[in-house]
C-alpha cells in the first residue's frame, strides 16, 4: 500500500475522528489558536493602519518595520518567546501577532491610501470631520484592498500556527508533529491536507463575506470611480451653499 492509499485510510478511519486528539477537538483548537492571534493582531495592525492611510504619517517607517517582521523565522521566533515567557498558550501567540501584524498593517494603510484624493478632498469640503472622513469615506472605498489584507493575514496565521504544536500544544499542527517522531508518514500527508483544506475553505468564506460587504460600485472601472468622484465634487459646493445659507 503506497503513502496516498495509507493517508486515505488514516483520513477515513473512524478512530482518528473521535477523543481528544480525534480530527474535530484539533480542527476546534487550530481554530481557536487562529482566532486568537488575528484578533490580537488585529487590535494593533488596524487602527495604525488607519492613522497612516489616513494621514500619511509614518509610512515609511510602517513599510520597513513590515518588511522586516516578515523576515523573522517564524520557529526560530517561537522558541524565542517560549524561553523568554516560559510554557503556556500566549508565548506561541504572541509570536504569531509579531508575524500576522505586517500583512493587515500593509493591507489597511494601503487601503485607505488607495481612495481618489478628490472623494476625500470633496468630503472635506462638504464639512466633513476627519473621523468622518475616515469612517465614511475611506474606510468603505478602500475596503476592498483591506480584505486582500485580512484574506492574506487568516491564511498566513492558519498555515503557521500549526508550528504551536513544536511546544507542545494541540491544533492541526500535532498531526505534523507527532507523525514525524513517530516515522507515520500517512499522519503528516494526512495533517497537511487537513491544514490546506482548512485553509481553502475559510478562503472561501471570505471571498463570499467580501462579496457581501463591499459596495458593487467599488468594482467599477476607474473611468466609472473617476466619474463617481467628479459627481461627489460638483455636488460639494451646492451642498456647503445649502449648508452656509440654513439658518
Amino acid at each position: 500500500m503506497n503513502i496516498f492509499a495509507e493517508t486515505i485510510a488514516w483520513l477515513t478511519n473512524p478512530k482518528n475522528w473521535t477523543g481528544s486528539g480525534g480530527i474535530p477537538t484539533r480542527l476546534l483548537e487550530h481554530l481557536q489558536y487562529s482566532a486568537l492571534v488575528l484578533v490580537i493582531a488585529a487590535a494593533i495592525a488596524i487602527p495604525i493602519g488607519l492613522y497612516i492611510g489616513h494621514t500619511g504619517r509614518g509610512r515609511v517607517v510602517a513599510v520597513a518595520v513590515a518588511g522586516a517582521l516578515r523576515a523573522l523565522p517564524t520557529l526560530g521566533l517561537l522558541v524565542l518567546f517560549a524561553l523568554l515567557a516560559g510554557s503556556g498558550l500566549m508565548p506561541p501567540v504572541w509570536a504569531l501577532v509579531i508575524l500576522t501584524v505586517p500583512p493587515l498593517l500593509a493591507g489597511t494603510y494601503a487601503g485607505i491610501s488607495s481612495v481618489d484624493a478628490t472623494v476625500v478632498d470633496a468630503a472635506r469640503a462638504m464639512g466633513m470631520t476627519e473621523l468622518q472622513i475616515l469612517f465614511r469615506v475611506e474606510v468603505p472605498n478602500g475596503l476592498q484592498v483591506m480584505f486582500g489584507g485580512i484574506r492574506t493575514a487568516v491564511l498566513q496565521v492558519i498555515a503557521t500556527v500549526s508550528v504551536v504544536a513544536y511546544l507542545p500544544l494541540g491544533g492541526l499542527g500535532r498531526y505534523l508533529f507527532d507523525g514525524l517522531v513517530l516515522q507515520d508518514f500517512p499522519r503528516m500527508l494526512g495533517g497537511s491536507l487537513l491544514i490546506a483544506g482548512l485553509a481553502i475553505a475559510v478562503d472561501l468564506v471570505l471571498a463570499g463575506v467580501q462579496r457581501l460587504v463591499i459596495s458593487p460600485g467599488l468594482t467599477l472601472d476607474s473611468s466609472g470611480r473617476q466619474k463617481a468622484a467628479d459627481n461627489l465634487t460638483a455636488a460639494a459646493p451646492a451642498e456647503a451653499a445649502v449648508q452656509g445659507g440654513t439658518p
